[in-house]
This record gives C-alpha cells, sequence and structure tokens, in this order.
C-alpha cells in the first residue's frame, strides 16, 4: 500500500485529506510543518504538500525535499496565481493543485503523478540510508565506465547523462538538477543541435494535458543553463522552442 505524507498545519484539511486518501486505499501520515515532513519523508510514495506551513516557506521545502530525494510532490495552496504555480514547479513539485479543489480531482491528479513517475531507484537508496544520497563521483567519461544498455547514457561534449543513476556531470563534476530538469535536459540530449518544439517538451517532460502556461518551461530551461554554467548550452529557436548545443571554448 502506498503512503502518502500529507503536509498541512490545518488539522481539519489534514483529516479531511487522510479520510479521502484512506477510502481510495491509500496508507497515510501527517506532518504539520515542513522540518517534521523532511522526517517523515523516507517512508512516504507521495507528498501533498501545502505551501503555507508555520516554520518553513512551502517553496523552501520543496527545494529540500527534492534535494534528497525523486519522490513526487503535489504543492496545495489557496493562491493560485502563475507565480506561485512556476515557483513551486521549479522547486522540484510535480504538479500544483489550488485550494478549494474536489476530492475526486485531486486522487485522479494522484494517479497521473504516479503515472508519469513511477518508482524512482534515488528515493529508495535514499531512504535506506536515511539521509540524502550523494554517492561516489564517478567518471562518466572514462576508461573505467560500466556497462550501460544503449541509450541508458547521453552525451553531448563534455556533458553526460545517466538516465539509470538519474545522474548529469559536466567535465567530470555532478551538476545536481532536479526531476523535470532532468527529463528536459534528457530529451534535448537525445538530438543535439536538432530544435524541440515547445508542445512537445511540455506534453513529455509535464503532461499532455498540462493545465497551466508554458512559462514554466523557459523558468526550467533558465535554471538549467545556471546549473550548466552557460546559456549557450541550451539555444532557443524564437517562436519554436529549444535546442541543445555545446558552447565553444571561453564562451559564458
Amino acid at each position: 500500500m502506498r503512503t502518502v505524507l500529507i503536509v498541512e498545519d490545518d488539522d481539519g484539511i489534514a483529516e479531511a485529506l487522510e479520510q479521502a486518501l484512506t477510502v481510495h486505499g491509500y496508507a497515510t501520515c501527517i506532518a504539520g510543518t515542513g522540518a517534521a515532513a523532511l522526517e517523515q519523508l523516507d517512508d512516504a510514495a507521495l507528498v501533498l504538500l501545502d505551501l503555507g506551513l508555520p516554520d518553513l516557506a512551502g517553496h523552501e521545502v520543496c527545494r529540500r525535499i527534492r534535494e534528497r530525494s525523486c519522490v513526487p510532490v503535489i504543492a496545495l495552496s489557496g493562491r493560485a496565481d502563475e507565480l506561485d504555480r512556476v515557483m513551486a514547479l521549479h522547486m522540484g513539485a510535480d504538479d500544483f493543485v489550488a485550494k478549494p479543489f474536489g476530492r475526486y480531482e485531486l486522487m485522479a491528479r494522484i494517479q497521473a503523478v504516479f503515472r508519469r513517475t513511477g518508482d524512482c531507484p534515488r528515493h529508495h537508496a535514499a531512504a535506506d540510508a536515511n539521509e540524502p544520497e550523494t554517492g561516489p563521483d564517478p567518471d562518466p567519461v572514462g576508461e573505467h565506465e560500466p556497462e550501460h544498455p544503449a541509450g541508458a547514457i547521453l552525451r553531448a561534449g563534455p556533458l553526460s547523462l545517466d538516465r539509470r543513476t538519474r545522474k548529469v556531470y559536466l567535465d567530470g563534476a555532478e551538476v545536481r538538477i532536479t526531476r523535470k530538469e532532468f527529463e528536459l535536459l534528457a530529451m534535448l540530449l537525445e538530438e543535439p543541435g536538432t530544435v524541440m518544439e515547445r508542445q512537445d517538451i511540455m506534453a513529455r517532460v509535464w503532461d499532455e494535458n498540462w493545465f497551466g502556461s508554458t512559462r514554466t518551461l523557459d523558468v526550467h530551461v533558465g535554471s538549467l543553463r545556471g546549473k550548466l554554467g552557460s546559456n549557450d548550452w541550451i539555444e532557443a529557436a524564437r517562436g519554436v522552442g529549444y535546442r541543445l548545443t555545446v558552447p565553444q571554448p571561453g564562451a559564458s
């Protein structure tokens, strides 16, 4: 039975969510603060995260969750403006639901997130260790690289992405990125130099039934550029989409 961690400081809402989830066959645990949520994270298969918490901002809790785990996160908020949605998704949330919401819509979104995300080896490995996964710093481009199935490792110049471990390396150093950033980068790395259309990226990385603004794609591209250290890694094709390019030496 999958366990859903409910992060909600309003006891009434938390109890209502717990009852609804139980009826639909989920186990639950409740955390009233961000700190408590981080302590209970390892047993969760999915997190329902209210963004208005008393101790930590919900966006910060989401960021800390994503640093240590791939567990799916659905952000809940009484504020539904575009900036709140974009920030939550930028910090690693897999979906955003505005309050008030219907029980059946929430259950459908939970099921949709589970379909998209599946099981995450990184989350379970981190849970076993009871601490954020760091792991060794392998040589992704060296001669001692282990065997991988075809397509498991994607490369462009000094950039490599390992689909099995869900890790990214640039010049041999690991680059920490979020789940959505990983999926976006993987799609671009499949065909370096080829323009990927915005609608195709949104359908694959987010969902073909994505209900929010496509502005979130631009936010994720900007974040990836910063983490890769150069805007030249991801080039915009105005009005069409994005392509991955290898910067020339000295480019910034």
